[in-house]
């Protein structure tokens, strides 16, 4: 049964379209640039939040719905996302999601109420779930070959995980020079070139067709169980991780999980079928990804919180501060993690990616109160780019590694679940925790400043605790791949020069 599995897994990767090499590259570019589009719109937000306030009149409690509503779509539907690409075709779910995205973002661009902006936000989630989700299945797809993959998963992800860094930049710098209309309408042009450009280069894939799998009890279940996760998350900062708000909802988002898994013992065709998790390198990368996450959110969502509230940096500076870390990961993700995943192993470089972020976190956790900014911030969001540009492609090519090309999209959309579900609850996490710590200064006696400082350097002593964490599940638990051959390391670095 399992020579027969392997072989089937081996006809459906040859049976997949060659594409000539130039050409699927300029797919991945325009792969990317649709993503970071939608990356980068998750933090562009945050630094245009104040003006955003001050014109539609928001208070602090609904101004987290600008933000919330994004993500608790986002997070919702990234699954049934990237199962809808394995059924129906990814290139066909990629632009709806395009779609969906860019005309979402004219609507929160037009808008002049708080209703108009949350729901606007809600449909750009959407769109944005549905559309990220393929992208890791189609970019493992068109690279089938193991150092062309590696080098194209390194730009993927330098892109998804440097683009928190880019936003933060462009929320200044738009926000600053004309208003926060402008960061979503920035996306129309952008959307529809990408969207024009895609239509025409990337190959179409029809998928397996929705009578393999249309389950669509199993995607009410998930999707409820998740939305409604999220929801408890995001507002677990509000009324508290032990309210019974909180665990109210908390227990019926687990209850409708606990008979999504049912389902998917007992439906024909399920939207997620159980034995993904047979591979014991997906199963690992998703709880690994989800926790490491945690720390990336934490730093840039406090740290931007530390510059602000206790350094005093205005929006722009706060995204010229994170330059180092885009910069950084842009380095080590295009071309230098491909070459080291392919000399030294993806787990070699996992977990040596996974050592440099915890030593960022201590650093910044052990910090002074009234920092320099060269002296205090640059080492740990230097170490912090170079962590995450060898550890999220490593860790991308361990997770997708057994996936067939039937299941990729759903894969991929998992992978990038973990990663919004476990920042969306880690963040929830790390904020309760800062806001406790602080108010225990201040009762201490304590500045208001000074007490900021510590709840925010107590929040990066946990995340990196957490990173810690798969630092050892990594070691024990993830396979290890092998190296390449010498001479097909010579051909991954005249490819990659």
């Amino acid at each position: 049964m399992g020579i027969r599995r392997r072989h089937t897994e081996q006809a459906l990767r040859i049976a997949q379209p060659a594409q000539p090499t130039g050409s699927r590259w300029l797919s991945l570019m325009v792969l990317c640039a649709g993503f970071l589009m939608i990356v980068v719109d998750m933090t562009i937000v945050n630094v245009a939040l104040p003006s955003i306030r001050r014109d539609l009149g928001f208070s602090q409690a609904g101004l987290a719905w600008v933000v919330n509503a994004y993500l608790i779509a986002y997070g919702g539907l990234l699954l049934l996302g990237g199962r809808l690409g394995d059924l129906i075709g990814r290139k066909r779910i990629f632009l709806i999601g395009l779609a969906i995205f860019t005309a979402a973002s004219v609507l929160c661009g037009l808008s002049f109420s708080q209703p108009m902006l949350i729901a606007a936000r809600f449909i750009q989630g959407i769109g944005g779930a549905v559309s990220s989700a393929v992208i890791l299945g189609m970019v493992v797809t068109m690279f089938p070959e193991a150092g062309e993959r590696a080098r194209a998963i390194g730009i993927f992800s330098f892109v998804a995980s440097a683009g928190a860094s880019i936003g933060l930049l462009a929320g200044g710098l738009i926000t600053q020079a004309i208003s926060w209309h402008w960061i979503f309408f920035v996306n129309l042009p952008i959307g529809l070139a990408t969207a024009m450009v895609a239509a025409r280069l990337l190959d179409a894939d029809s998928g397996i067709g929705l009578r393999e799998g249309a389950d669509l009890i199993g995607a009410f279940l998930i999707t409820a169980s998740l939305m409604l996760g999220v929801y408890t998350i995001v507002e677990s900062a509000t009324y508290g991780l032990g309210s019974l708000h909180t665990l109210g909802f908390g227990a019926i988002a687990l209850g409708l999980m606990g008979g999504f898994l049912v389902r998917q013992m007992v439906a024909r065709n399920p939207i997620l079928p159980l034995r993904l998790f047979r591979s014991r390198n997906l199963s690992a990368a998703n709880v690994i990804q989800a926790l490491m996450t945690v720390g990336m959110f934490g730093m840039f969502f406090l740290g931007s919180l530390d510059l602000e509230r206790v350094l005093h940096y205005r929006p722009l500076a706060i995204g010229l501060a994170f330059l180092p870390v885009a910069v950084a990961m842009g380095a080590f993700s295009i071309g230098v993690s491909a070459r080291l995943i392919m000399r030294f192993g993806a787990r070699t470089v996992l977990l040596t990616g996974q050592v440099m972020i915890a030593a960022a976190l201590v650093l910044l956790a052990l910090g002074p109160m009234n920092s320099d900014y060269l002296r205090d911030w640059s080492l740990p969001l230097l170490l912090l780019g170079v962590g995450g540009g060898l550890a999220f492609p490593a860790l991308a090519i361990l997770a997708m590694a057994d996936a067939t090309p039937s299941d990729s999209g759903l894969a991929s959309g998992l992978l990038n679940t973990s990663a919004q579900i476990g920042g969306a609850l880690g963040l929830a996490v790390l904020a309760t925790l800062s806001t406790n710590r602080t108010t225990e200064l201040i009762l201490k006696g304590q500045t208001t400043v000074a007490a900021l400082s510590g709840g925010y350097h107590f929040a990066w002593a946990v995340g990196a605790a957490l990173v810690v964490v798969t630092i050892v599940f990594a070691a024990t638990v993830l396979k290890p791949q092998l190296a390449t051959a010498p001479e097909n390391l010579v051909e991954i670095e005249e490819a990659s020069a």
